[in-house]
């Protein structure tokens, strides 16, 4: 047996011998990069190799691998979410969308009393001559109908069509625009032009002529306007914006109702 260890460590020594006699040494006394007859495993980077080790103490204290993949992962998401977010919070729209959720009905009639004053002063500069001046108590009674009357009840109109109809799909938006048109629309320009016209100090039956004589084109024109404007608005967006988005598309519309409400009483056209 003694006779077997000794010859198993004489073959194990010549082979260690033979193998660092085929390995090529450089100028310098080390190793050839390249050996031919050694480990090519040996001269990898320490990076590439620390990363079985580093699962290997996972494993070893019941951790998975997977796991600490996924959260790193979870963690670049969370930083790079709670960034969007900073960035969303910040500047005006931010600003302004932090409004419409804390104090809905006050936001909302103030944008809508802003865009009937530019529609208004935009109405008057369209049509009106060098020398003429602006009408500014025109421009008040507008912004007055947009803060008080329009932008209140934009705000309940969109919540009560929310209720009644919860669902945003092709259908039900048909079915919120032909209430649009039905309802609230020749509602809220019966409203427009019999207060405009008493705020100038029209009598009932002047009033009753006006209707009679701007009512019916107006609606007319408005049911080629405002079919897409309200399927863009019910389909799209969100119940707490749908007002700011009927309000960015009646801008044009308002140029054109302001127009129609400062005509000349049908009074004074028939005499």
């Amino acid at each position: 047996m003694t006779g077997a260890l000794f010859r198993n460590a004489a073959s194990d020594a010549a082979r260690i011998f033979r193998s660092h006699r085929t390995g090529t040494t450089n100028p310098f006394g080390k190793l050839d990069p390249l050996p031919r007859g050694g480990d090519v495993r040996r001269l990898q980077s320490r990076p590439y190799f620390r990363t079985p080790q580093i699962l290997g103490k996972a494993k070893e204290t019941g951790v998975s691998p997977y796991s600490l993949v996924s959260g790193f992962c979870s963690a670049s998401s969370s930083t790079s979410t709670a960034t969007t977010a900073s960035f969303a919070k910040a500047g005006f729209i931010g600003w302004y969308l932090g409004m419409v959720k804390s104090r809905p009905v006050f936001t909302k009639s103030v944008t809508s009393s802003l865009i009937y004053i530019a529609a208004d002063l935009s109405s008057q500069t369209i049509p009106q001559a060098s020398v003429e001046s602006y009408d500014f108590v025109r421009t008040a009674r507008m912004a007055g109908y947009g803060l008080l009357i329009l932008g209140p009840t934009l705000h309940y109109w969109f919540n009560f069509m929310s209720r009644i109809f919860p669902k945003r799909d092709l259908i039900t938006t048909f079915k919120k625009m032909a209430m649009g048109q039905t309802v609230y629309g020749p509602a809220m320009n019966v409203v427009f032009f019999s207060l405009n016209a008493a705020l100038q100090g029209e009598n009932g039956s002047e009033i009753v002529a006006r209707l009679k004589r701007d009512l019916l084109p107006t609606m007319l024109n408005g049911v080629m306007y405002w079919p897409l404007c309200d399927f863009i608005t019910f389909r799209f967006c969100p119940v707490h914006l749908q007002p700011l988005v009927s309000n960015s598309f009646s801008y044009l519309w308002t140029i054109y109702i302001t127009y129609m409400a400062s005509r000349e009483k049908p009074t004074a056209i028939t005499s």
